[in-house]
Order: structure tokens, then sequence, then C-alpha cells
């Protein structure tokens, strides 16, 4: 999954995002915007995006995964 924050809500979402160890934010160019990646269980995604947009998440992407190699 990949969403963008601003700096608002940025420790707002990181809160209820699963990872396997935590979750990648990267900083947008010239921009108070992050994107957020996080790897999320298929069962938990249709809870998880509506919980994610009320804590401010925008532009969310559910992206399939073939494979995990831990």
């Amino acid at each position: 999954m990949l969403s963008r924050a601003n700096s608002n809500n940025l420790e707002r979402i990181i809160q209820v995002l699963p990872a396997a160890k935590a979750p990648t934010v990267s900083r947008l160019y010239n921009s108070d915007y992050f994107a957020v990646e996080s790897v999320v269980v298929k069962s938990d995604i249709n809870l998880l995006i509506p919980e994610l947009k009320r804590r401010g998440a925008e532009d969310i992407l559910e992206i399939p995964m073939s494979k995990i190699v831990p």
C-alpha cells in the first residue's frame, strides 16, 4: 500500500500501519507531504483504508504483491 500524508498527519497514520519492521516514509520533493509504504494483509485492507482516510491519508494505492522473501 502506498499513500500520501502531510507532516501534520504523518504520525497518526503510521500508528495504524502494519509493517514487517517499519513503514517506508519518503519526503516528496519541494513539499510538506510524505509517501508512506507498508505491507498489509489482504484481509485487513478494507478496514484499514477507511481508518487511514480518517487520519488524513490521501492518494491511497493498493498494489498486489506476489511474494515476500524474509
